[in-house]
């Protein structure tokens, strides 16, 4: 945290300002240590404050350090943040533009200090991943392996979507995740062609495409998985556009190496698709960058106007999807290393169709 918190007091100087305020939880978190609905972070040339309530304020003590300063807010926390940036005498307090509300912006107005609103002020930072948060992902993709190879060892006919969502959760919390990384989806038959479908009551019976797509959460860091299996012996058209999407999928992940603009993956997968004639059926971005929070830069998707060269340390997923409303839908999902300039995959979990 010492070395995150010297990296960040170096932006200082780029964003020209004085310090630098971080109030979303995920850049609390990254640069402190902890995780908590209400915590300030402030950064400045000579240190680093972090201001929490009571909740936290026990937890948040520890985490102190030579740069880090832990303060006790006991009042009406935007009243005692305006305050103590006020008591730092600095000209110009730089703010997470991109997640502040109108209203805390005004709240924090003063003519003793000028607000500059940034977008992503840490982006730089998270976008590769150090040796420790790369661990911690790996160990995050471990559990879910074996989530998903124990769920399939279970019954799965005659359960629910919802039911099957709830074993999910169930045994994530029993292998020592403090969570999901995001609502796990579960979509049986037709459901699995609405990429972001909410689980449901769906009773899971008969043959049919099943989508699995969750993930866990490990001491702060996060995993994304998705794999489609087939109950019953699959269909012709469905084999085919099974292997489509694994064709395109080892498509992209030859793309990865470090240099590369980022879009160019996605290009691969989409030029891929045009020449079988199922682009149309691919509706959603190749992939997205993991870490804390489970959609982090760098995006993979080839419209965008800014180019993000792969750098060694990034961490991102790979998840190429074909979906045919009112059939099927297929995707398949890992999460990728950029290691000595080349994706690296650490799921055990095999791409090949299982019918179960």
């Amino acid at each position: 945290m010492v070395e995150r918190i010297r990296r960040a007091q170096e932006l200082l100087d780029e964003y020209r300002v004085s310090a630098l305020l971080l109030m979303s939880s995920p850049n609390v978190f990254y640069l402190s240590g902890l995780k908590a609905s209400l915590a300030y972070l402030v950064i400045t040339k000579e240190k680093a404050y972090l201001l929490t309530d009571g909740r936290y304020y026990e937890r948040a003590k520890p985490l102190a350090h030579e740069l880090l300063e832990v303060h006790l807010i006991l009042e009406n926390p935007l009243q005692t943040l305006k305050k103590f940036l006020r008591s730092l005498a600095v000209p110009s307090v730089g703010i997470e533009g991109d997640h502040i509300t109108l209203a805390v912006r005004n709240s924090l107005r003063s003519r003793y200090f000028k607000l500059i609103p940034l977008v992503s002020p840490l982006k730089k930072l998270r976008l590769r991943k150090d040796e420790r948060e790369r661990e911690l992902i790996k160990k995050a993709i471990a559990l879910t392996d074996r989530i998903f190879k124990e769920l399939l060892e279970g019954p799965i006919l005659g359960e629910t979507e919802l039911s099957l969502r709830g074993k999910v959760v169930n045994k994530a919390f029993s292998l020592g995740s403090t969570g999901e990384s995001f609502p796990a989806i579960v979509a049986f038959r037709e459901n699995s062609a609405i990429p972001h479908w909410e689980s449901s009551n769906a009773k899971i019976s008969g043959k049919g495409a099943l989508l699995f797509d969750f993930g866990v959460v490990y001491q702060g860091y996060v995993s994304d998985f998705t794999r489609t299996v087939y109950l019953g012996k699959a269909e012709e058209e469905f084999k085919r556009a099974y292997q489509l999407v694994k064709e395109a999928y080892f498509k992209a992940l030859d793309m990865v190496r470090v240099g590369r603009d980022a879009r160019e993956i996605d290009l691969a997968v989409r030029n891929y698709f045009r020449e079988k004639g199922v682009l149309s059926h691919f509706t959603h971005s190749t992939g997205h960058g993991v870490g804390i929070e489970v959609h982090e830069p760098p995006r993979l998707y080839y419209n965008l106007k800014e180019e993000i060269k792969i750098e060694e340390g990034m961490v991102f997923t790979i998840e190429p999807g074909l979906y045919f409303p009112g059939k099927f839908g297929i995707r398949l999902e890992n999460i990728v290393f950029v290691e000595d300039g080349r994706g690296v995959v650490y799921s055990e979990v095999p791409l090949e169709l299982l019918e179960l």
